[in-house]
């Protein structure tokens, strides 16, 4: 676990779902995801992210059979009715490398995966085949099989069917001011810049399939961690129940190495947590730029 710990790793990332074991069905039973830990949000870990009602809610948190410490953690809660995937700012999307990810359609059949986007070949990047779905909160899933490094980054392999996040999606209003916030308070670096186009954003918008959109990749040296969308002028802030997480993919948890002088402005002070997700690490949890919730755990 030392050599993963490295600032800038995802260890997690956190979705919400309307029905908790329903989702488990998905993510444990069918993705092979192992529990680590299971019971109802403790209300100072709540206050924490800023989202006091979430107090009491229960959630599950799952990790690889590869036993990579990076971990899945579905929290119950109503979703709403007007959340319409890839259209809001906020997190967007996991990234999470798996095996033979052309066999996976068959494998999620009958689940309440919604798959929107079948595994297909991209000419010109020989690196990684995608798939994209949704679950039942409609959080974007992408199981991503890779292939080889690309030019200005490390990819990991895949050591079990279903492995760990390795990229997380940030769909935001101004892509140049997100790159800055995360170089100045995270120390990420600008890994590549990237105008293409962008199928699972202009479906979301109704914009014809050509439609050019562009992306950054932040990341430390080759490890690539957050890909920041810029999205079209018609996307809007994420609705979201007073006092809840956001609907969807709501927070991703990063391994940092201070947690002091970072010009950050923390939801609650830092405050050591137990358990398979912090390992009695000092934790806080920040806003980002597009108004994404980042959680920080000091290594």
């Amino acid at each position: 676990m030392t050599d993963f710990l490295t600032h800038g790793r995802i260890i997690g990332g956190t979705a919400t779902v309307p029905d908790l074991d329903l989702a488990l069905a998905d993510y444990r039973d069918r993705l092979g995801l192992r529990v680590v830990e299971q019971g109802t949000i403790p209300a100072d870990l709540a206050a924490s992210w800023g989202c006091p009602a979430t107090a009491g809610a229960r959630y599950a948190a799952l990790q690889p059979l590869s036993a990579t410490p990076c971990t899945v953690r579905l929290v119950e809660q109503p979703l709403p009715a007007d959340f319409v995937p890839t259209t809001t700012f906020g997190w967007a999307a996991f990234e999470i490398n798996v095996q033979d990810v052309f066999g996976w359609p068959d494998r999620l059949a009958g689940s309440g995966f919604d798959i929107i986007g079948e595994p297909k070949e991209i000419p010109g990047l020989p690196y990684f085949v995608a798939m994209q779905m949704l679950g039942r909160g409609k959080e974007m899933i992408y199981l991503n099989e890779v292939r080889s490094d690309t030019p200005t980054s490390d990819l990991p392999r895949a050591q079990s069917p279903v492995d760990r996040i390795f990229i997380t999606i940030l769909a935001t209003p101004d892509r140049a001011a997100t790159l800055g916030w995360y170089q100045r308070h995270l120390g990420l670096e600008e890994g590549g810049s990237y105008t293409i186009p962008y199928t699972m954003i202009s479906r979301a918008f109704g914009l014809p399939a050509d439609t050019l959109h562009s992306l950054s990749m932040a990341q430390i040296g080759r490890m690539p961690i957050v890909e920041i969308d810029d999205y079209p002028a018609q996307a809007t802030a994420r609705p979201r129940l007073p006092g809840r997480l956001p609907p969807g993919n709501a927070m991703v948890t990063l391994a940092v190495d201070t947690l002091d002088d970072r010009g950050l402005e923390f939801l609650a002070p830092p405050s050591s947590r137990d358990g398979p997700v912090y390992g009695g690490r000092r934790v806080a949890t920040v806003i980002g730029s597009a108004g994404e919730l980042i959680e920080l755990v000091e290594i």
